[in-house]
């Protein structure tokens, strides 16, 4: 009987094991990503203005690239015996009501807000940005330009309810092969490992063990944004 009994107790020691390795791993993982995230939150408060005209003109510069693009096309398909489309009739769009001071500041809270918290820029100093926050932030200032309260309201909403920026990573739950728990258990002590890995790449991590004061950063940061914003500006300007 006690043959039979004892290879369960084994599991279940392997069991206890992993179970007190993914709380820890767990524990670690919150405290990384809560210190982190209040730092880069920090960054963002000192850096809110440079970030969004970062942005601002990065949207700026891709329309005006895909403009000449168009154009150049347009060139091509013309040839000498080009004949110009009788003019359509541009409907102009309806312009919204002017919305008194208070409407005003409320939108331009509203538009920061979100623009802060779905930036594409995790001050990692590298120039790639995540099409999916880019996605997000143009129609953010679309719908900003648009001047509509009710629409920037529903917008801000469906941003900091976390659904804007949520990706389908692997199969959901209920379809995965079931397996025992302890595979579970190894697999997620590797999922945790890894995400504690990931945060510890950030150049945002780094700064803050590595700084003796973290917030000094923001001096590189500004003046990194700031010849962002200048490039960018001598890009879409026109003449």
């Amino acid at each position: 009987m006690s043959e039979q009994n004892h290879p369960i107790n084994i599991l279940s020691q392997n069991e206890l094991l992993l179970q007190a390795e993914v709380k820890a791993l767990t524990g670690q993982l919150v405290e990384l990503e809560q210190s982190v995230s209040t730092f880069e939150s920090a960054l963002r408060s000192q850096l809110a203005d440079e970030l969004i005209e970062v942005q601002e003109l990065t949207i700026l510069y891709k329309e005006q690239k895909q403009t000449k693009k168009e154009k150049r096309l347009a060139q091509k398909q013309r040839g000498k015996n080009y004949q110009p489309p009788v003019a359509l009739k541009v409907v102009p769009e309806k312009i919204p009501n002017k919305s008194s001071d208070a409407n005003e500041k409320e939108r331009k809270r509203l538009y920061r807000e979100a623009m802060l918290y779905v930036h594409p820029d995790k001050f990692n100093m590298n120039e790639e940005q995540s099409d999916l926050a880019t996605e997000v932030t143009t129609k953010l200032i679309e719908i900003y330009k648009s001047g509509d309260l009710g629409l920037l309201e529903d917008y801000h909403a469906h941003i900091f309810s976390g659904n804007a920026m949520l990706k389908f990573v692997g199969k959901p739950k209920e379809l995965q092969k079931k397996s025992s728990n302890s595979e579970y258990l190894k697999r997620e002590k590797e999922r945790l490992l890894n995400e504690i890995e990931l945060i510890k790449a950030r150049y945002t991590y780094k700064v803050l063990t590595s700084y003796p004061n973290p917030m000094t950063f923001v001096k590189e940061l500004k003046a990194y944004y700031l010849d962002r914003i200048n490039k960018l500006k001598r890009r879409t300007r026109t003449k």
